[in-house]
């Protein structure tokens, strides 16, 4: 099994419409994926630390995959939708981050 982290960073000018990405964004990434390898998501809202200080990511997505292959299919099949929806809720670029799930 695999992961994909998704980090979408917080800067002074960055937007994130967080209603729009759990009841649109995501609803399309479990509609495309899902029985394309897509075993679970968790999705992370970055909040200010102890001391106040921002968080540097703005939302973390994990998006659990049973291999790296069945990622790469749903990518080419739906990818230019999914990736395309990105400017409907942030004006950021999200990195990416591929994990194997050790524990």
């Amino acid at each position: 099994m695999i992961a994909i982290t998704v980090l979408y960073p917080k800067t002074a000018t960055s937007t994130f419409d967080t209603t729009y990405y759990h009841d649109k964004h995501m609803k399309l990434v479990g509609d495309r994926w899902g029985s394309m390898g897509l075993k679970g998501a968790t999705v992370l809202h970055g909040v200010n630390g102890p001391d106040g200080a921002a968080p540097p990511y703005a939302v973390i997505t994990t998006l659990q995959f049973e291999s790296l292959e069945a990622f790469g299919k749903a990518v080419q099949a739906h990818g230019p939708e999914v990736m395309g929806d990105i400017a409907n809720f942030t004006n950021v670029q999200p990195v990416l981050q591929f994990s194997e799930i050790a524990a």
